[in-house]
Order: C-alpha cells, then structure tokens, then sequence
C-alpha cells in the first residue's frame, strides 16, 4: 500500500497517459453495432432472442440497458486513465435499488453486477452519465435539463471521491449513503421494498396445487417449469451451491427443502441467458425461500481490459465483484455450475425495489442522479485508491465538464444505434440474429 502523498503524484502523473480534456474523447468505430449485437445471442436460448429485442426497442434508454457490448467495444476502442478499480461495468440508473441486508435493513445500493471486472473507472462514470442523458431524455426532460441532472451525477461523484481521499480506510468500508425518508423518491421505493418479501413472492409467483403443493405460475415466454433432467440437474447443483456459503450461512440454507423449480425471464439484458427460479420452504407453508440461479457469461469487458485477478468461473466473478463494491450482500449469495455453465445463486426479489428513471421528472432524476453518484464512488473508492483518483480528477472543472461532453455525445451516438436496431428488425435482423445462436 502507497502513502497518500505517493498516490496523488501517481494520480497527476496518470494525466500524462489521458489528459482529463481527453476524457470527452469519443473514437471513430470500426465495427459494426448490429454485428455486436448478433455476436453478443450467442449461446442464448433461441426462442428469448425476440423478447430480449421487443424489450429493447421500447425506448432509446431500453436498447442502452440491453446493448452494454456496444458500449464496452466503443470504451475498449478509447484510450484510458489506467487508474484501476472494481467497475460494475453496467453502471445505469436501473441498476440500483433496494435490497434487504443479513441484518434485515433494507439498504439502496448498486445490485447488479452481471458484468463486473476491474477497469479503468470512467467506463462505469460514462455509462452511468449516459444513462441519466438517455433517462431523461425519454422522460420528456428537455437537453437543457438533463444535462443539468447529469452534471449534477458527475459533481457529486467527484465531491465524494475527494471526500473518500482523504478519510481513514475503514471508514471508506463502512461508508453507507443515508438518505432522508420524508424525499418521496426515496420513500415509495423502500416501501415498494418492504412489500416485497418471500411471502408476498408466493402469493404472487405460485399457486397451490390440488394435492397442496406450491408450483410456479406458468406465463408464455417469461416463466415456465421445468421438469425431469433440466429440473433434476438444477436441484443438483444446490449440492455445488451450498459449498460456496459460508458456514453460518450454510446453516439457514440447510434448514430448506426444495418444492419446484421454473424458468424465469428477468430483466433486459440478461434476457436470452439461462435463469432459473427455486421455490423452498423451511417448517411450512408460512416459511418460504425463492433463490434465482443465474447464468453468467464472461463480462463484455473482458476482450478490452485484462483483470489479472479474474476468477475461471463468471459466478465467482460476480460474487466477488458484488463483495468488493457493496457494504452489504445477500446472505445467500454464492455460485455454481450446471452441465458446464456458470451460474450466481442470490434470492429472488427479497425486498428489492428499484426506481424507473424513465418516469422521472427533472427534478427527481437530478436527486435520484446525486444519491447513485454517492454509491457509485462508494463502490470505487472501496476498491481502488480514492487518493489517486482525486488527484487524478484535481480541484479544477475539466474532468466532470470533459465526462458531460462525452455523456452527451454517446447519449446522441446510442440513439442512432436505437433507431438503426429498429431499421434492422424491421428487415429481418431478429432472424439473423438467431441464426447465430
């Protein structure tokens, strides 16, 4: 470990790699997007490349939610700072939320980290800034507006990374963004969270049968039970699972018995992958436990950016991402493998609640902006050297109006690929695509 003093000269020497000026830089591509894209179903599950699609050309923000490979190649292509932390490599206003703690607080924080590797940290300040941009932008905000909200993100970014430069280390760990529940953004998410417990789950996600066992609800290409040695190979690797808890997690699993398993479509961008849903109950009906088993594939970074401490198995990946940025994690969070694909194992929707930034006034995407600033820097200043990238970043304006010039111009650049995506499936892209799957 440097000294400070070492750290802020390693940061002010990182501007001879990337000016901060150069932080708005956005380079010529010399690949095709849709090319990305029809890379990226590989390996999917033929039938949800068309619902994975339908949802992203809902909206210019939905179609940057499911196109994050596009963005890793531009960033990839793009020279960077060098200054290295935990990226969650998904950085976008949907993906922070709610969830419930081992302590049973319920915290906001960032939760997902499908892609998740160390990089460089602005790939995950330019996603996240884009995505207010894009946010706001379908909200009906006007430009001036949203750039207001995105400023704001990336001031408050900056403020905190200065702040965790200079505070002990185990305050940096123990670090929580608290907010006031009187804010109405705040307050009718974390209620939405209260709702949301394993109960409710039952009630919503199954139904008794006739000889009263619970089973999933069926829905056309979003949920569906499996059977015979798809369900058999899924319950088989909770044997796997178990050994990646620790042993007093370990115990409150044990205390658990399968009762049904589905296949479950979550999300925008991991539609197309393998996620399956497992209902258990503990003493009773009154006593249930709903774990998602994930499919994860190596992050969209990987090709651009070596991370030297990369684990084999993409669950692992995840997990230990997930640690290193959050102050809390699920209970049960663990990983494991199915007929050769790597898998997370978290619960499902256990008090979990997120905000859609698409419904957001100006206003509350500036407020909602300002608190992920504070959680993303958080995630940042945890796993890499908060000294040198406040020295990096300097007491000047050049590094956040640099990002703002980049965020606007990628926001512009994702819309044109939105609409070109459109163009492309209403000539047959989608069969392309899953031809190549």
């Amino acid at each position: 470990m440097i000294s400070r003093q070492e750290a802020v000269k390693v940061g002010a020497a990182q501007r001879d790699r990337l000016g901060r000026s150069s932080l708005a830089n956005l380079p010529s591509r010399k690949f095709d997007p849709l090319d990305v894209l029809r890379y990226a179903c590989r390996g999917h599950v033929r039938k949800l490349v068309s619902v994975k699609f339908g949802r992203m050309s809902q909206s210019p923000f939905a179609f940057f939610r499911g196109a994050v490979e596009i963005m890793a190649a531009d960033l990839g292509a793009a020279k960077h700072t060098g200054i290295e932390v935990q990226v969650c490599g998904d950085a976008h206003l949907k993906n922070f939320g709610f969830f419930a703690t081992p302590g049973s607080d319920i915290v906001l924080d960032l939760n997902d980290f499908d892609q998740t590797q160390r990089g460089p940290w602005e790939w995950d300040v330019k996603r996240m800034a884009t995505s207010i941009m894009l946010a706001g932008r379908v909200a009906g905000n006007g430009e001036t507006r949203c750039k207001i909200a995105t400023e704001l993100f990336l001031q408050e970014y900056v403020r905190w990374i200065r702040r965790f430069a200079w505070m002990p280390t185990l305050e940096v760990a123990r670090h929580r963004a608290v907010r006031s529940l009187r804010n109405p953004l705040v307050r009718s998410a974390l209620r939405q969270a209260e709702r949301s417990t394993p109960q409710s789950n039952l009630e919503k996600l199954t139904r008794p049968s006739k000889g009263g066992a619970y089973r999933f609800i069926e829905k056309s290409l979003l949920t569906w039970r499996t059977s015979g040695q798809e369900k058999q190979a899924v319950l088989h690797s909770l044997r796997v699972y178990r050994q990646t808890l620790s042993c007093e997690h370990r115990m409150v699993f044990d205390r658990y018995t399968p009762e049904d398993v589905a296949f479950k479509v979550v999300g925008t961008g991991s539609v197309g992958t393998r996620d399956y849903a497992v209902l258990l109950f503990g003493h009773d009906e009154n006593d249930p436990l709903f774990l998602q088993i994930k499919e994860e594939l190596p992050s969209a970074y990987a090709p651009y950016y070596k991370d030297r401490n990369l684990p084999r198995h993409q669950g692992e990946r995840v997990v230990r991402g997930q640690r290193t940025m959050q102050i809390f994690s699920d209970l049960l969070l663990g990983w494991c493998s199915i007929e050769g694909r790597d898998y997370l194992v978290r619960q499902l929707s256990d008090h979990k609640s997120s905000v859609d930034p698409e419904a957001l006034n100006a206003r509350r995407l500036a407020e909602y902006s300002r608190v992920c600033a504070e959680l993303l820097a958080k995630g940042h200043a945890r796993s890499g050297d908060p000294a040198i990238l406040a020295s990096y970043i300097g007491h000047s304006s050049r590094a956040p109006r640099a990002l703002l010039q980049f965020a606007t111009k990628y926001a512009d650049q994702s819309e044109k690929d939105f609409q070109a995506f459109n163009k492309a499936l209403r000539r047959g892209f989608l069969k392309s695509a899953m031809e190549t799957v």
